[in-house]
């Protein structure tokens, strides 16, 4: 298979495996997944309209909230009269349609996002109810599932969950059942996790959200929101979600945002959320930007075509591994509602193999091999590869997976398309190497 792209002012041509191969693909893999890339261009078009229009919703709601340059100066201190965070953050309610939002470099990441947005609006006595299973890891302590300082059982918050059903939809008869009068939150994670269940759209966020507010209208809903920003052209909040949760290091950032989370939802929601953040009777007055408003604003800006390019790998993913007989969730035809892929490898040297692909095609640290390590929060070893510009980022090209069975590769990223395939294709290069996979 012959593949060229058009060089020079002399139109003079070069085959484009060529590069590949100096960037370590060799020619049997590149042929493989440039088979597979072709016949996914109607599938890349839907895509890129989804971009497309979510791009306009950004830059609506900046017009709207009159962006200017004076936005992005840098504040420090209390940040008392931080006009650039206010507007980000009427911004951020604009595009997700909520009362109000909180979007702060103070939210180090989106555990503590979800951590915050759950402990400022629940109470001693009151109960909390994850209605989409089991949270992930990171959750737990910060529940109390797995003892912790600090956690919401230690001050007198109980916890239960509702299995999704077999065929990974909502239980609604066990929903209704386990309401009691002390229910005050129910939690849904959008995303699978270290799951290897399906992703929950929108519109079936949408259909719970009704049937619990139909029980009882003042149950708060959190959607844990991680990776699912700007997949669809809706979000949980336009189905009446009170708080909708995220990191800054994922989608909504667009790779440039350094740390963040925000939390758009109801005012009252958000209110609380910003005095656990900094301290009743202060709220959402202090908080200064500390040089990194231009970074959130301009990373918001790019996110629906980030996020594009990110659902691009995934899918190319599930397709290369599909065909070669792995199991993937979601499959290679399915309907997209985050950026993640699944890739169960049944063995630890798969999984391993896969993440040292990953983190060999990046642009940062490419030349370290990543090991699995006892990492904080998780009850088992767990090998990342993320050689990003920002340490951790998810919304960049990387991968991580529990060392336990059935040793799946959670994927996701890439600032740009071109990026997330030429990842793939060298962790197809890692395993061919290693004799795991054979063409």
């Amino acid at each position: 298979m012959q593949v060229f792209v058009q060089i020079g002012k002399d139109n003079s041509f070069m085959n484009i495996l060529n590069i590949y191969e100096e960037a370590g693909i060799c020619r049997e893999v590149f042929e493989y997944c440039t088979s597979v890339e072709e016949k996914l261009k109607e599938r890349f078009d839907e895509i890129d309209k989804t971009a497309e229009y979510n791009q306009l919703k950004v830059i609506h709601a900046m017009q709207k909230n009159k962006v200017s340059d004076v936005h992005f100066a840098s504040t420090s201190g209390y940040g008392y009269n931080d006009i650039g965070r206010d507007t980000l953050e009427k911004v951020y309610a604009d595009v997700f349609h909520t009362e109000s939002a909180i979007v702060r470099p103070q939210i180090v990441c989106g555990t503590h996002a979800l951590a915050l947005a759950l402990s400022a609006n629940l109470r001693p006595g009151d109960e909390l109810i994850s209605i989409s299973g089991k949270p992930y890891d990171t959750l737990e302590e910060v529940i109390g599932i797995r003892p912790s300082r600090g956690s919401l059982k230690e001050y007198g918050i109980t916890y239960k969950q509702v299995e999704l059903l077999q065929d990974g939809s909502f239980d609604k008869e066990g929903i209704k059942n386990a309401i009691s009068d002390n229910t005050k939150m129910m939690a849904i994670q959008r995303s699978k996790g270290y799951l290897t269940r399906k992703t929950l759209s929108v519109n079936e966020i949408g259909d719970i959200i009704k049937f619990v507010k139909s029980i009882n209208s003042n149950i708060i809903i959190m959607v844990d929101n991680c990776y699912g920003e700007f997949v669809e052209i809706i979000e949980p909040s336009d189905f009446g979600a009170d708080m909708t949760v995220g990191s800054l290091i994922k989608n909504p950032g667009g790779g440039l945002a350094p740390i963040g989370g925000y939390i758009a939802g109801t005012k009252e929601c958000i209110e609380n959320v910003s005095y656990r953040l900094t301290a009743p009777g202060l709220g959402q007055e202090v908080g200064a930007s500390l040089g990194v408003i231009q970074s959130f604003f301009q990373g918001f800006f790019m996110a629906p075509t980030v996020t594009a390019g990110a659902l691009k790998g995934a899918i190319f993913a599930a397709n290369i591994y599909e065909k070669l007989g792995y199991k993937v969730v979601p499959d290679g035809k399915e309907p997209r509602y985050d950026i993640i892929q699944a890739i169960e490898f049944g063995t630890p040297e798969g999984l391993i193999e896969f993440c040292k692909g990953i983190q060999a095609a990046a642009p940062v640290d490419s030349y370290v091999t990543p090991e699995p390590w006892d990492m904080p929060g998780y009850d088992a070893k767990v090998i990342m590869a993320a050689g990003a510009f920002v340490q951790g980022s998810s919304i960049e090209l990387s991968a991580d997976g529990p060392l336990k069975p059935p040793y799946s590769a959670y994927f996701q990223g890439g600032l740009t398309w071109n990026h997330a395939k030429y990842g793939i294709m060298m962790s197809l290069q890692k395993l061919v190497n290693a004799g795991i996979v054979k063409l």
